[in-house]
């Protein structure tokens, strides 16, 4: 076989079989897959080049601090001072190695999320249908298309059935284009190739099978892919707001550098101590962990999402998660399980309540009396028209396909029907396919008696298509009577919960083969259970309790959806209020009254994927925040206007799945519910340390410029400094970072996006914290000056210690404000508990080895001053509590 085989839209299908040496029937073998996979590679490529691991480490030094502290130990080395310039030159080391291991860490996390989210396609081998991840498919192989699918490789039609594939992505032509089997001229424009399919591309209507002729990097795409370099990160909103903070941290160091050099200078101090004073206050004022960190605390959470079954594809919904207010969820599979089964058969003479008992069907009250020969036909017509098929040939019973089609098949096979021998003597030689528009699946059939013609679908469009209604061995004109009774029975099941289709067909020997779904003999309906999930309610009142809005817009029948809704708790069960999809005027039309309509309606029904879209833009230009849940190709539009698209991971089309930023595993509406809570639990872990860093940061600058008025010789030396933010921010900042977060978040509405990570009333509590430390550290030092001992020395490392164990123990003023003082989400955080111990065991450990006392110009402290120390690093941990016990108090009392 040659390949990769060019201007394969040139043979006919025999041809290509040939080339790729594949049977069309059934597809490749086990082994020859195998084999051709080992030879030709896997089915992917690489849009971004990924940093190596030592660029990782040099990039670390790529930091403004980085840069300054160079320039001090080449000022130490002018003034030769080598030991010093020696041990700046290990921290600068030691800190771009903490910041290597976190970087590494984050993208460690982010490959584990990427490889959860798997994209699957459908492949023929062994004369059998499997499902299969799409980078494992190749050359030669059978793959199926339906509606909805991500093509995974570039292949040549065989079969298909009004198939129309959106290749915009690859030609940038925004017209479906219409696809056939013929052969084409060689030199036939890409646009134009219609018997090819491409990878990267999607199915939007109709199913099909083609051959694989290109994977990977030998795809159109893949041509493309590597001729351009997409290796461009984007920039979200929290790194750019992140950006923001840094500048007003520059902006605070420069007056404070200013307002000390200025004054030193009038002062006549040397301009070296200036230097190094300047130098202290830039190291203390510049996070240098702040981006690494958020990077951890976000790769970290999104980790945890997914193995809570909600893959977060975009970084920047992690903060948009939090601001969400509205939700506008489907009804099937997220807010119900998704078990669908048969409960009701209708029948023109008579209904009839059905289930399934160790694989047999019952009927709950009686036998079917009058409409045996309609129970048969809609079997009949369930089987033919019907695309769900057997995962493999060892486990019939295990069906892949919609979960409706699967029910029908259990329908069938539990009450003796012979689908396969049905399927055999009814041959499909054409099929009109379910869309969101028709509303109903027509297939047409050929047997040894002539034709057969098999529909089901919503009852009000299939009656449209209906003249003749059976009932029981008679045939009879469908009158308007008949359409009325039908339509009112349809309505009285759909108002219990079930979800209701009708069936019809047409074995008449006049079937005209271009309009075969016109004039159809209706035989009944089947309403569906699919029964509300039984923890929703809980979810639904804690969205409610956290100001989110929940909205159902299903295609289902109205009063389907407001069953399931008032069963579901979203709305009260006195509620009647519903809007249909026909009975929603144009956007372009839209008055006001409408507008505020339907802004206080929570169920829509029988609507568009475009009304859905139309239904999202009204809530948006509202200012709301909305996520929307989606699963079909037309979906895709809504999913990627709303503010989080949400697409289904179970039953959702490859096409929502690309184009949603979040994918749920589960389908579950309570894990739209987990992903919001979880979404405000990793923004408010990042707005905790970010808190904490730069309180305790401005503490420093505080402190070191307050030390240049009080006490210059005693002042925190720019090592100093760098060690502190090494070990006694980083690691604390990053245990809070990775915190389980505040049992009360969904307690309160969600946060104003458009508010900086910190907030007005977060730079007053920054103020108070950084104030407290700096005073607590001043007390300590006039102790220490004033009663103790005239010691520089001593009094430095009063200064050292202070600082280092307030900065550890005010990790414990970053529980929330509403949480309990002893037991809350800090105290119970494992992580935080580590840093502080291994931060207490780091400065030990520094002051227990000779050497590194003297490269950080630290001595032995007597135990009084220790004591001191410690005491006064409790004081603004003691201040907090005690102002949070009185806040408590007086909120209590307001209530």
């Amino acid at each position: 076989m040659e390949y990769p085989h060019k201007n394969v839209h040139n043979f006919t299908i025999e041809e290509i079989a040939k080339i790729f040496e594949t049977d069309v029937a059934n597809g490749l073998s086990a082994a020859e897959a195998e084999s051709r996979t080992k030879q030709y590679g896997a089915n992917i490529y690489k849009t971004k080049k990924q940093k190596s691991i030592w660029l990782m480490f040099v990039l670390q030094f790529k930091n403004p601090i980085v840069y300054l502290l160079l320039v001090a130990v080449g000022v130490t080395i002018y003034f030769k001072d080598y030991v010093e310039a020696g041990a700046i030159g290990v921290v600068i080391v030691i800190n771009a190695l903490i910041g290597f291991f976190m970087e590494l860490q984050a993208l460690n996390s982010m490959n584990a999320l990427r490889e959860m989210d798997v994209q699957k396609c459908k492949v023929l081998r062994n004369g059998e249908i499997q499902e299969i991840e799409s980078e494992k498919i190749t050359v030669g192989d059978i793959i199926i298309l339906e509606a909805g699918d991500v093509i995974t490789g570039d292949g040549r039609l065989i079969v298909l059935n009004r198939l129309q594939c959106d290749e915009s992505s690859l030609t940038g032509e925004s017209i479906p284009s219409e696809k056939n089997i013929e052969k084409l001229e060689t030199n036939t424009v890409l646009g134009d190739r219609h018997n090819m399919v491409y990878k990267g591309t999607s199915v939007i209507n109709g199913n099909g099978k083609a051959i694989i002729t290109g994977i990977g990097v030998d795809t159109e795409l893949g041509t493309i892919t590597s001729l351009v370099d997409s290796g461009t990160e984007t920039t979200t909103p929290l790194d750019k707001k992140l950006a923001a903070l840094s500048k007003k941290l520059i902006w605070i160091t420069l007056i404070f550098t200013s307002i000390f050099s200025i004054t030193g200078i009038m002062q006549g101090k040397p301009w070296v101590l200036i230097f190094e004073t300047s130098i202290a206050l830039a190291v203390a004022a510049f996070p240098e962990g702040l981006p690494i960190v958020s990077t951890v605390a976000l790769a970290y959470g999104m980790l945890l999402m997914a193995k809570r079954n909600a893959i977060v594809k975009k970084l920047s919904v992690v903060e948009t998660l939090g601001s969400t207010n509205v939700i506008l969820t489907d009804k099937t599979g997220t807010l119900t399980e998704n078990k669908i089964h048969v409960d009701s058969l209708s029948f023109p003479a008579e209904k009839i309540k059905v289930h399934i008992e160790n694989s047999t069907l019952k009927f709950d009250n009686s036998e079917i009396k009058n409409s045996v020969e309609n129970f048969e036909k809609l079997k009949i017509i369930g089987a033919l028209c019907n695309n769900a098929s057997p995962k493999n040939t060892t486990e019939k019973n295990v069906l892949l396909g919609d979960p409706i089609e699967v029910a029908l098949v259990h329908l069938a096979n539990t009450s003796g029907t012979k689908i396969d021998e049905i399927k055999s003597k009814n041959e499909r030689i054409a099929e009109i396919p379910f869309s969101s528009e028709t509303k109903i699946m027509v297939t047409l059939h050929k047997n040894t008696a002539g034709k057969f013609v098999a529909a089901k679908g919503s009852v009000e469009h299939l009656l449209e298509k209906c003249t003749k209604i059976q009932k029981g061995k008679n045939i009879e004109n469908l009158i308007t009577e008949n359409k009325k009774n039908i339509i009112s029975e349809s309505e009285q099941m759909a108002s219990d919960g079930l979800r209701v289709l009708a069936f019809a067909y047409n074995d008449t020997a006049q079937i005209d083969t271009k309009n075969y779904a016109d004039d159809l003999i209706y035989v009944g309906m089947v309403g569906f259970l699919d029964p509300p999930r039984l923890d929703i309610k809980e979810a639904i009142l804690t969205c409610r309790k956290a100001g989110i809005k929940i909205v159902m817009i299903t295609g289902d029948h109205p009063l389907t959806a407001l069953n399931i809704a008032k069963k579901t708790g979203l709305v009260d069960e006195q509620e009647q209020t519903t809007i249909t999809g026909k009975d929603l005027p144009e956007v372009e039309t839209l008055t006001d009254d409408w507008r505020k309509k339907i802004l206080n309606t929570a169920v829509f029904a029988r609507t568009t994927p475009k009304q859905k879209l139309e239904i999202a833009g009204i809530y948006q230009s509202a200012g709301n925040i909305v996520a929307m849940t989606g699963d079909g190709v037309n979906d895709a539009p809504a999913l990627k206007k709303a503010d989080v698209g949400i697409a289904m991971g179970l039953r959702g089309t490859q096409v929502a799945k690309e184009t949603a930023s979040i994918v749920l595993k589960d389908d579950s509406f309570i894990s739209i519910t987990a992903a919001v809570k979880h979404g405000r639990e990793i923004f408010r872990n990042i707005q905790k340390f970010v808190i904490y860093l730069v309180s305790c940061n401005l503490s420093e600058i505080f402190i070191v410029t307050a030390l240049g008025f009080i006490a210059p010789a005693a002042t925190l030396l720019p090592l100093q400094i760098l060690f502190l933010n090494m070990v006694t921010d980083i690691f604390p900042a990053l245990a809070l970072g990775v915190g389980k977060g505040d049992k009360t978040i969904m307690d309160f509405p969600p946060r104003d996006p458009k508010k900086n990570i910190v907030t007005n009333s977060n730079w007053v509590a920054i103020g108070i914290y950084s104030f407290t430390i700096s005073l607590s550290v001043m007390a300590a030092l006039f102790y220490c000056k004033y009663i103790y001992t005239a010691s520089i020395i001593m009094q430095n490392n009063v200064v050292f210690i202070t600082l280092a164990f307030t900065q550890m123990f005010h990790v414990f003023n970053m529980a929330s404000p509403n949480s309990k003082i002893i037991v809350n989400e800090v105290t119970k955080n494992k992580y935080v508990w580590i840093a502080i111990v291994s931060s207490t065991a780091l400065i030990l450990l520094v002051y227990a080895i000779p050497q590194l006392q003297t490269i950080l110009k630290l001595i032995a402290l007597p135990k009084e001053l220790w004591l001191v120390c410690i005491a006064a690093s409790l004081l603004p941990l003691i201040f907090v509590q005690l102002h949070k016990i009185i806040f408590l108090r007086n909120k209590n009392k307001a209530l």
